[in-house]
């Protein structure tokens, strides 16, 4: 037989306190434990002498002596005599709601009791959370207690000296003196508490809920003294005595709206004031027995109280401005949301945004009263109101979703096999499992074929989930019934809220158009018959990137592009320049943000998380860059999490880097650029290239490739994909070629205009490379390609304009040197040209009819379209179906960085445009 007496006497002030303050519930837990009897005696009543007794024997001799003592004396009877009660209801109330972080100081305190003091409201209901971590620091205790850690006295201590270092700081006076006391007296009633737990090495949850409770008791009394030290009359409540609960679940409990509406009758019959500061978090069972409304439970105590009065609305404080459209810690652009259906701010609370927890919003969703989610660092801000539907009903698209939210360390559970078809009971079984584990499905998603079931359910709960289902399908497994129960790891739900979601055609379309121009694979889909919410389940490593794709793309946010620039040489350097004179026009005009996060030489590179300052690029570069290293530069690009959608604009001439190409784009990096080598190269590439462009969301343009900043390819495409077919195309495809064959007349010699054309920047450093006519070649060969024709550029013959004698020459300036010796042949040319009216040029051709192509010079009379050119002008005729009397012709400036940047900024922005950029 073990007896134990903790004696926990009440200091001389703290009884002189006692004996004036109103009444309290007493309190009592029992716990049968075998044939052992625990009482816990917390009753104001000292008769036995303060202390907490437990005891075998103790506990059956003084059973009835208990019983008597702990009845809780001040609990409200609601069998009493309801003669004279009265409680005031409607819009003269508005109930705020103070969390922890509001709470976490004496002059955030203070700032609470402004706030309230500055309502114009005839009455005003407070419900307060205990100081900022004091919950965490409270169930601490209780676990140190019943883990044996002595810990627990020193931890207590210092929950003691916060609360008593708060009160002096705020309070003063008589007012100081009475709250000490308090805090003095629960403190060794808690003190006395532990011990036991400390003994007894278990706590109940009742008794785990009294303890926690205090962090509200005391930040509520501060708060009604910090209040009423300004002159204004204010009560405090315990909540325990007014709102009763009973538990519905695990970690869950409902309101009794009847018995706390009779309650608070009764509490405000006693304490009629126009400011009550209530505590939040903590109620009552129907017993008496004090409980908690769990976790985010003082959102729930305000919207239970201000449903009990009929509230004109109830206002949240907390540390933001209210509800943003998407988590702003993963889209830096997400907006405030003036106003939320109850509908929506359920879905999202649901889907993990940081909103209100689901059970809030019930309690004045019926009584149709808002709330207001507000900032209490920020005053001036609005916030977010959420009420019944909003009047707007515009109908437009960017108004249908309201806002994304994200739930991540999911695992789906797939439940296959064709003998789940058409067999009753089989869903049923999956989830009687699944609930026998205590695991909490998030989604489900079912094939009409009923072949498969798939849910998402908490990372950390499928193993014991999978374990269930084996178990309960060993047989169904072993004959063959059902094929597999599969486990996918790593997942995370994507969320799309919108009350005006419902019968809206398009929204769906959008939502997973935007996922897949971002490159981001969908594992399941769910969307209710009500069509609040499509929920989607990704890749864990691609939920921020598909947020953001989802959110740019319903006008929530600009359209943001990362770039990478590969070489910024003459066209680079133009391009980058381009781009900064016009992104502020971009972003405001066209809702178009492109950040080049990257750009690399041969040489250095330079590499940026949000954005290179393009207004000194080149000094950052020659500062700031690091060794240039191409595959580093795509994986800072590719990992960059910050920006859904990225692209590669390669501004070389390189083959190296355009044997990339296909790797980049199965990365998910849209490419563009002028570099033919690509489209030219080996035609197998080629093709492969075009078929990974065709059968995926990722883009790849290369307009500039053939005429610089014209629309040649775009031309061809839209004559082929309406039907039309090509029967030739012939061209000036080299703007150096018609810079020197438009001035090669009179009495210049052809040496010089190639001189003049070097000097002017028009040729290559080594004129050979456009005298050749490889580069003719190369856009004849990509024109072919595109109409269809299946050429390599060895199949091109190519007349080339460097005599074969100077094909030899070791360097560009002795090939300058020894080309006057061949001037006399080309005047003869000339001569001979002029002499039948003719002029010279050089073209290529593509001969559609008969798959096949020529570069070579030749002559067209004085009247043909090919001889009216100036300066460095490209011309091409599309000879087609439609256009064979009179061909269709392109003309335009085909050279020069300006014009040929200028084209790939073009497809920077159309590129922006499929990704939903306005067009």
């Amino acid at each position: 037989m073990r007896s134990l007496a903790v004696a926990s006497p009440l200091p001389p002030a703290a009884a002189a306190v006692a004996a004036r303050r109103r009444p309290r519930a007493a309190s009592s837990f029992g716990r049968e434990v075998g044939s052992q009897c625990w009482k816990y005696d917390l009753g104001q009543d000292r008769s036995l002498g303060g202390s907490l007794r437990i005891g075998q024997s103790q506990g059956s001799l003084h059973r009835q002596r208990l019983t008597n003592l702990l009845r809780p004396a001040a609990a409200i009877s609601v069998e009493q005599d309801e003669v004279n009660t009265y409680l005031p209801k409607g819009d003269m109330w508005s109930v705020h709601k103070f969390g922890g972080t509001c709470m976490g100081t004496p002059q955030r305190i203070q700032s609470v009791a402004d706030i309230v003091l500055g309502d114009s409201s005839e009455r005003k209901l407070v419900i307060v959370s205990a100081m900022s971590k004091v919950t965490d620091m409270m169930y601490n205790l209780v676990h140190k207690a019943q883990s044996r850690d002595d810990s627990y006295t020193i931890s207590l201590e210092e929950i003691f000296e916060k609360h008593m270092a708060a009160a002096k700081d705020l309070l003063d006076g008589e007012d100081l003196a009475r709250f000490l006391s308090q805090l003095h007296s629960d403190v060794s009633n808690l003190r006395a508490m532990l011990r036991a737990i400390y003994i007894a090495g278990h706590a109940t949850e009742s008794f785990s809920d009294f303890v926690v409770g205090h962090g509200e008791l005391w930040s509520a009394q501060m708060l009604s003294y910090a209040i009423k030290k300004s002159g204004a009359p204010c009560s405090w409540m315990d909540t325990r005595e007014v709102l009763v609960v009973k538990p519905s679940g695990s970690n869950q409990v409902d309101p009794d709206y009847l018995e706390s509406e009779k309650r608070l009758k009764k509490w405000f019959s006693r304490q009629p004031a126009d400011i009550v500061v209530a505590t939040g978090f903590i109620a009552t069972t129907a017993e008496n027995i004090p409980t908690t409304l769990k976790r985010d439970g003082s959102d729930f105590s305000a919207a239970i109280i201000g449903s009990l009065v009929r509230a004109r609305q109830v206002t949240i404080w907390t540390d933001v401005d209210g509800v943003f459209s998407a988590d702003p810690r993963k889209v830096s652009e997400a907006v405030i949301l003036s106003t939320l259906s109850y509908q929506e701010a359920w879905e999202m609370s649901y889907f993990g945004a940081n909103v209100l927890h689901p059970r809030t919003i019930i309690p004045v969703m019926k009584d149709n009263i808002p709330i207001v989610i507000r900032n209490m660092f920020n005053i001036s801000a609005p916030g977010t109101m959420i009420c019944r539907q909003p009047t707007n009903d515009n109908g437009d698209l960017d108004a249908c979703v309201k806002s994304f939210a994200t739930i991540d360390n999911l695992a789906l559970v797939n439940v296959e096999g064709t003998g789940m078809a058409g067999v009753p009971g089989t869903s049923s079984a999956i989830f009687s499992a699944v609930k026998d584990v205590g695991a909490n499905v998030i989604m489900i998603s079912q094939a009409s074929s009923e072949h498969s079931i798939c849910f998402a359910v908490p990372e950390q709960e499928v193993a014991a989930v999978s374990a269930a289902l084996h178990v309960r399908f060993r047989e169904a497994l072993a004959a063959g019934r059902l094929s597999k129960v599969e486990v996918i790891n790593g997942c995370s739900i994507l969320a799309a809220v919108g009350l005006r979601m419902a019968s809206t055609p398009g929204v769906s379309a959008i939502l997973f158009d935007a996922l897949a121009k971002a490159n981001i694979n969908v594992r399941a889909i769910a969307q209710g018959c009500s069509e609040y919410n499509i929920t989607v389940v990704l890749k864990q490593e691609d939920c921020v990137r598909a947020l953001r794709a989802v959110h740019s793309r319903f006008f929530l946010s600009k359209t943001t592009l990362a770039v990478g620039i590969i070489g910024p040489g003459l066209i680079g350097g133009t391009l980058l320049n381009q781009l900064k004179d016009q992104a502020s026009v971009l972003k405001e005009n066209m809702n178009i943000d492109l950040r080049v996060i990257g750009i690399t030489g041969s040489s250095r590179m330079l590499l940026s998380d949000t954005g290179i300052d393009l207004t000194q690029w080149k000094e950052l570069l020659r500062k700031e860059g690091e060794p240039a290293d191409l595959a580093n530069f795509v994986r800072h690009l590719s990992d960059n999490h910050v920006f859904p959608n990225k692209v590669l604009v390669d501004c070389t001439a390189d083959t190296s880097v355009a044997s990339h190409y296909y790797d980049w784009l199965k990365k998910g990096i849209h490419v563009i650029t002028p570099n033919k080598k690509a489209n030219s190269g080996p035609l197998d590439r080629y093709l492969k290239l075009r078929t990974l462009q065709r059968a995926s969301y990722t883009h790849y343009f290369y307009e500039a490739t053939v005429g610089a900043g014209l629309p040649i390819i775009s031309t061809l495409r839209g004559l082929l994909e309406t039907g039309d077919k090509i029967l030739r195309i012939e061209g000036i495809f080299s703007g150096t070629l018609s810079y020197i064959f438009n001035n090669f007349e009179g009495t210049k010699t052809f040496s010089n205009v190639v001189a003049e054309a070097k000097e002017a920047g028009y040729t290559e450093p080594d004129p050979r490379d456009d005298l050749s006519g490889t580069d003719v070649a190369r856009k004849v060969i990509i024109l072919a390609r595109e109409s269809g024709l299946r050429l390599e550029l060895s199949n091109i013959p190519v007349k080339s304009l460097v005599p074969e004698a100077l094909a030899s020459c070791s360097s560009a300036d002795e090939f300058m040197q020894k080309l006057p010796s061949f001037d006399e042949d080309w005047a003869k040319q000339r001569s001979e040209a002029e002499a039948a009216g003719e002029v010279l040029r050089y073209v290529g051709v593509v001969d559609a009819v008969n798959k096949e192509g020529q570069v070579e010079l030749r002559r067209y009379k004085k009247d043909h379209p090919f001889a009216q050119l100036s300066g460095s002008d490209n011309i091409i005729a599309f000879t087609t179906s439609r256009y064979k009397e009179q061909p269709l012709i392109v003309r335009g400036p085909g050279a020069g960085a300006e014009v040929t940047a200028g084209g790939v900024f073009c497809d920077i922005l159309r590129l922006a445009s499929y990704l939903g950029a306005p067009s």
